[in-house]
This record gives structure tokens, sequence and C-alpha cells, in this order.
């Protein structure tokens, strides 16, 4: 893998969670019904990932899954989150996917 460089993995980490999870779920759908109770950007989405389903709560380069009840920022955190994968794993795939 080449190095990363600093200014890939700030902006790695402002990518926005929507844009993120688009390029790396499977299956990924907005809950056009949801409303949020605490930031007012926060949208719900439901994806999947191979065999597994999320639920994630989504705010700018912020994610929670609902599930189970972790959360973090950026894409990287995303991509760890949803594959499982390593740090050096993680930027590796998100640079497969164009992210």
């Amino acid at each position: 893998m080449a190095r990363l460089a600093s200014e890939e993995l700030v902006r790695l980490r402002q990518v926005n969670a929507v844009t993120a999870l688009l390029a790396l779920a499977t299956y990924a759908k907005r809950d056009i019904t949801f409303v949020p109770t605490k930031a007012v950007g926060t949208e719900r989405w439901h994806a999947s990932v191979g065999a597994f389903q999320f639920e994630l709560l989504l705010n700018g380069p912020r994610f929670f899954d609902a599930r189970a009840k972790t959360g973090g920022g950026g894409a990287i955190d995303l991509a760890i989150h949803l594959y499982g994968l390593s740090f050096n794993d993680a930027i590796g795939l998100l640079r497969e996917r164009g992210v």
C-alpha cells in the first residue's frame, strides 16, 4: 500500500458519512420516516455489507450504529466498522472504491 499522506488522512476523516456509506455498502437506503430528536441534520440509514445488516445514524462525517451502540467519525472509521478491517486495509478499500 502506498504511504498515506497527511492530506489524504484529513480528507478521509472529513468525508460525509452518507458518501462513504454509499461507496462501501452492498445496499443502503435512507429511512425517510426518521425524525431526529437531537441533531437536526441526522439521517437514519439501513445498510447491508455481505450478510450483515446495519442501522446507522449519520450526520456529516459522524456515524452511530444504533444496534451495536458504537460510532465514529470519517470514512476510515466507517470502513473499519462495517468490514472489521485494520486501519491499513480500510485505507486500501477506500482507495479502491474511489472515496
